[in-house]
């Protein structure tokens, strides 16, 4: 895929990256959005109220009482109906119903945004040479999520009472993986200028790892989310009175712990977390003793600082027993830190690396 350059710009061009930066970031804010949706339509048990997929005339909800009849009769097929929700009334299918219908509604809003922006930006000659590439596969993998978030959803139509987790977390980690793309773009676009640093180089090394270690771990409470684990042992620092509970290695193979067992699912989450949190010190102490420009000494106290934040928020969430607001509330944090990381990998940029290089 192309690369973008930023030498020898005019203060014309660079008016039109601003204006393009700031689209961007707007859509990066929807997308944050639609993450928290998600996350309460999750933890309200919304997911599978709407039964169908109708990309067009889904974006009205029901009009008639005779159309609510028929969506709830499709709810009552799911075993999640059957097993959890037997004798719910249609005042209370219309709870859970309008969290799913704004999630899906939002998604179809991100999409609408993005190509009238981009239609917009295009025709004025806005857009510089070698960005519409990247423009044209954001929008492309926005709607894959799209048909990824169906797939998700249909995995709990027949005897689970939940989607996947599997799903779940790809559906996630997708929608996330689109949200570091086009931030990144944003930042590109919006505050190139960044100074170089003598000890950049070992840095952004160590902040590449730390991005990946920050990726596995929203992995990991993607899982959780997706088994419900943050329902069971809501105690720290130890679990059920222990360091490992008793319980991580009952499922064989061994592996399919790590995925399938609630308790091996929440420590590894819980470890994870941990590790990120030393890891985004250790950052800032290694930018306080290096060569770093004051602003990419800045960027890593940020990350540290979001990174213990989000920890806290972790257990405080834990300990609440997730209630609702507290869970939407860590999937925000988890994206800060995601941002924050991106930021940082903006801001420290080595001697002969082009501006703002993520």
């Amino acid at each position: 895929m192309s690369t973008l350059t930023f030498a020898g710009q005019s203060a014309a061009r660079r008016a039109d990256d601003r204006a393009v930066g700031a689209w961007l970031l707007a859509v990066c804010g929807m997308i944050f959005a639609m993450a928290v949706i998600g996350a309460i339509t999750r933890l309200t048990e919304s997911g599978l109220s709407i039964m169908e997929w109708a990309p067009v005339s889904g974006v009205l909800p029901p009009m008639s009482q005779a159309e609510w009849e028929r969506i709830f009769a499709l709810y009552k097929q799911t075993a999640e109906y059957r097993e959890l929700n037997a004798g719910m009334s249609l005042a209370e299918f219309k709870t859970i119903f309008w969290w799913e219908w704004v999630h899906r509604l939002w998604g179809r809003l991100i999409g609408a945004v993005f190509l009238a922006g981009f239609l917009w930006l295009l025709l004025r000659g806005k857009l510089r040479r070698g960005l519409t590439p990247h423009l044209i596969a954001l929008f492309v993998l926005g709607g894959l999520q799209g048909a990824l978030g169906w797939f998700m959803v249909a995995s709990g139509f027949a005897e689970r009472t939940d989607v996947s987790q599997y799903r779940l977390t790809l559906h996630l980690g997708f929608a996330l993986a689109i949200y570091a793309y086009a931030l990144a773009l944003a930042i590109r676009l919006r505050w190139p200028s960044a100074p170089a640093s003598a000890d950049a180089a070992g840095v952004r090394r160590g902040l590449w790892a730390f991005a990946g270690l920050v990726a596995v771990t929203i992995v990991a409470g993607a899982l959780v989310a997706g088994l419900n684990a943050g329902m069971s042992y809501n105690t720290y620092p130890l679990m059920a009175g222990e360091v490992v509970p008793a319980n991580y290695g009952v499922h064989a193979p061994w592996w399919l712990n790590w995925f399938e067992n609630v308790a091996a699912v929440q420590f590894n989450h819980r470890l994870l977390a941990h590790l990120t949190v030393v890891a985004g010190l250790a950052l800032w102490v290694w930018g306080c003793f290096a060569r770093l420009s004051e602003e990419a000494r800045r960027a890593l106290a940020w990350l540290a600082l979001g990174s213990l934040g989000q920890l806290v928020l972790g257990v405080v969430t834990l300990l609440a027993v997730v209630p609702v607001w507290l869970g939407a509330a860590h999937q925000a944090g988890a994206i800060v830190v995601l941002s924050l990381t991106i930021w940082a990998l903006s801001r420290v940029r080595a001697p002969g690396v082009g501006a703002a290089g993520v």
